[in-house]
């Protein structure tokens, strides 16, 4: 398996990845296990009429759940058959109740609850899911060598569309805290202590809107999707990172009372 080539850490390496990031991902995705799997997913997945048939295929189902980033839940398939066979439809579908997004956009793209259209007959289905499991793959890999790469590439990925879908400022920045790649990027980014997910989440709400305007310039999900925030975004991400894993910085409790200090 073809690895991620990584010359250093922070700034400098995110810099280097960004240049080569397209001639990586195509030399990875043409990896033999990896091509295995994608071609199987793209030969069989327009044949699957049920969530039974599709956790059924282990090949099948780990593009599936990796191109949304839930490889983890690979051997959950009874949870993972409930929650297509609810789809999204309805409110108290078993996907409707995570706050994290990945689940229920899983659900919906699959489309095999009551009364949805089946993702795998739609022109385009196999090959977004493909491109999507092949770009998550990738920062997989590059997360086991270095996990602050992997949460700025899901990042750049993933961040525009989610800020930019349909919804209030609130439930934008609700669906943020709700994956873990993006809180973490977030809380980093913006000098929040990891026990701040404890605080009252209305509380965390006003929080992350006041550090991202006082800190990125903006308090809209919806701007940050602009080029030069998201940039400034994963730049202060990694350096906050780096400067952390260097052992600099306040400690955890120092930024907790800082911000009980307002």
């Amino acid at each position: 398996m073809y690895q991620p080539v990584l010359i250093s850490s922070g700034l400098v390496g995110w810099q280097f990845l960004q240049r080569t990031y397209d001639q990586q991902l195509a030399t990875f995705s043409e990896s033999t296990q990896l091509k295995r799997d994608t071609d199987h997913f793209a030969e069989k997945i327009a044949s699957i009429t049920s969530a039974e048939e599709l956790v059924a295929d282990r090949q099948v189902l780990t593009v599936a759940l990796g191109a949304f980033g839930l490889s983890d839940d690979i051997n959950n398939t009874f949870f993972i058959q409930k929650m297509l066979s609810d789809g999204t439809t309805a409110d108290d579908a078993l996907a409707n109740r995570f706050t994290d997004s990945r689940y229920r956009d899983f659900s919906e793209a699959f489309g095999l609850g009551p009364g949805e259209l089946r993702g795998g007959v739609q022109p385009g289905f196999a090959e977004d899911i493909i491109a999507r499991f092949q770009a998550n793959s990738f920062e997989v890999a590059t997360g086991e060598q270095d996990d602050t790469m992997r949460i700025a590439l899901y990042a750049e990925r993933t961040l525009p569309a989610l800020v930019q879908s349909d919804g209030t400022d609130a439930s934008k920045w609700f669906g943020i805290m709700g994956q873990p790649p993006l809180r973490s990027l977030f809380e980093t980014a913006l000098g929040l202590p990891e026990a701040f997910g404890q605080v009252d989440i209305d509380q965390q709400l006003t929080v992350f809107q006041e550090r991202s305007e006082r800190i990125l310039g903006v308090s809209s999900p919806a701007e940050i999707a602009e080029p030069e925030t998201l940039d400034r975004l994963i730049t202060t991400f990694l350096a906050r990172a780096q400067l952390g894993a260097s052992g600099g910085g306040a400690s955890g409790a120092a930024i907790a009372l800082t911000l009980l200090g307002g």
